[in-house]
């Protein structure tokens, strides 16, 4: 494929793998850009000096390009920042918080910059801002999430009337068959989280990958909507937000009850019960742990006989 996200990441495949917390190490990373996407490293989960070795090892595993997913609430974020530039990534992915801050610095310094947006006001500013293409992730997906509840249906071709620059869809992708519905509805590539989790390469623990492909449609929900939308799979800790919520709690005590750790606890130490499980809808059609390389051909063979099938109708 040569469109214009494989162009401006020099990748295969339209393919990226999201930067999510506690599932996306070196080891997911390289397997990805091995297989032809783009694969991220997720440093909202690192300290500085972890982000560093895993950038070094991911540097070692593959000589394909791969980026950064950099939540901008991070408390080092400038440490971390700096860490990207010195290592040399060459693409980084900013979320949760506005692109103006670091864009126009990691350009600057030869970094393609993408920004992740819920709807088409932060779209545009993130286009306004000078970033080189925008993720649009629906309400679908798992973990921390819009506040607008859109669906990825409708948000894309919402955010492709809306900006000249290109697009990734997120939210609800793990098949071929979605990879192409949403290319359809105006997207230049897709960015795929949940079905990532499920592979062998995830750093996520044996026990909440075995939760996500057990998973069936329903089980996931949004909450926490006071402090910050979050998808979770419903477990004892969903259980007990939900008590919660029928004492009409503040966010104080919403805060009290969610505690630190939590996403740690659940996702990589395998704490079934008591954390939290961060994976988006489509986990209802998640069904094995393979290799993420299988994981990419998979996509891209049914993408490619999909749209075979489509355009004989």
């Amino acid at each position: 494929m040569n469109n214009k996200i494989c162009k401006l990441f020099n990748i295969e495949y339209p393919i990226i793998q999201a930067g999510m917390i506690w599932n996306s190490g070196w080891k997911l990373a390289s397997a990805v850009s091995n297989s032809g996407g783009l694969g991220l490293i997720g440093a909202g989960s690192m300290y500085p000096d972890v982000l560093r070795e895993h950038i070094k090892k991911c540097k070692k595993a593959t000589n394909k390009p791969f980026g950064v997913n950099v939540p901008m609430l991070y408390p080092n974020i400038t440490e971390i920042m700096d860490i990207i530039i010195e290592e040399g990534v060459s693409i980084v992915f900013t979320s949760a918080g506005n692109p103006k801050t670091w864009t126009n610095w990691l350009k600057e310094r030869g970094v393609t910059v993408v920004h992740v947006v819920s709807n088409v006001k932060f779209a545009l500013k993130a286009e306004a801002a000078g970033v080189d293409a925008v993720v649009a992730e629906g309400f679908e997906a798992g973990g921390h999430n819009g506040r607008e509840e859109t669906t990825t249906l409708t948000l894309i071709p919402m955010v492709k009337e809306a900006i000249n620059i290109p697009l990734i869809a997120a939210g609800g992708i793990a098949t071929g068959r979605g990879m192409l519905a949403t290319m359809v509805l105006g997207a230049d590539a897709v960015q795929i989280g949940s079905r990532f989790v499920a592979s062998e390469e995830s750093s996520a623990h044996q026990k909440f990958k075995e939760v996500v492909v057990n998973a069936k449609d329903g089980d996931t929900q949004l909450t926490l909507k006071e402090l910050a939308p979050v998808r979770l799979i419903k477990n004892k800790f969903f259980d007990d937000v939900q008590e919660l919520y029928k004492t009409a709690p503040n966010a104080e005590q919403l805060k009290e009850l969610l505690g630190r750790a939590r996403a740690k606890r659940g996702m990589f130490e395998g704490d079934l019960e008591e954390g939290e499980l961060e994976i988006g809808q489509i986990a209802g059609l998640i069904h094995d742990i393979k290799p993420a390389a299988e994981i990419v051909k998979e996509i891209i063979l049914e993408y490619e006989a999909v749209k075979k099938e489509v355009s004989s109708y």
